[in-house]
């Protein structure tokens, strides 16, 4: 027989739910203890920069969240916005980069699986003229929330229409747009 091991069921969203909770706790311990509220302020905007980086990673969307909320009254709205964004969209570029480098081979292929067929027909139908659009709407919608970011950047690589200087100008507003909403909202909590 074979022995049961301890393992997590689910680890991906285990580890999901725990950066929920740091941040959750960076966000109230950030205004209610002095000392960790102040070493967050005093990163200034290289923390919103960090911030910012870590905002367009799914697993550290949410604490980068908290830090850009604790900062968020401590900082100018719209120069904290540019330099989250700038953050936000060098972290993007990585991602976009390693995508089309090392996937496009694989993305090639899985464009000639019947399901993935079957999916473009389908959305061909349902949207028509107008399908070719769905996929970079559904992509900037995950840019420019705290969404994982990956699976957005994924699909905009994917394009052999998108090239990068097109990407990192729609990552950057995209992800400014998202930063201004987080900081905006910081500032009334």
């Amino acid at each position: 027989m074979a022995k049961e091991t301890n393992k997590i069921k689910y680890p991906k969203l285990t580890v999901l739910i725990f950066t929920i909770i740091v941040a959750v706790i960076i966000f109230y311990e950030g205004k209610n203890y002095d000392p960790f509220h102040d070493f967050i302020v005093s990163l200034g905007y290289i923390g919103t920069f960090i911030g910012g980086f870590f905002y367009a990673y799914g697993f550290t969307s949410a604490p980068a969240t908290a830090v850009l909320l604790v900062l968020s009254k401590e900082q100018i709205l719209v120069l904290a916005t540019l330099v989250g964004g700038l953050g936000a969209v060098i972290s993007d570029y990585l991602i976009f980069r390693f995508v089309r480098h090392s996937f496009m081979d694989e993305i090639d292929n899985i464009k000639n699986e019947k399901m993935i067929k079957t999916i473009i027909e389908n959305g061909k139908r349902l949207f028509g003229k107008k399908s070719n659009y769905v996929i970079p709407v559904i992509a900037g919608f995950l840019i420019a929330s705290p969404l994982p970011t990956e699976i957005g950047v994924s699909l905009l690589a994917s394009s052999k229409n998108i090239n990068t200087q097109k990407f990192l100008i729609i990552a950057f507003i995209l992800h400014s747009l998202g930063i201004f909403a987080i900081l905006s909202i910081g500032n009334f909590i």
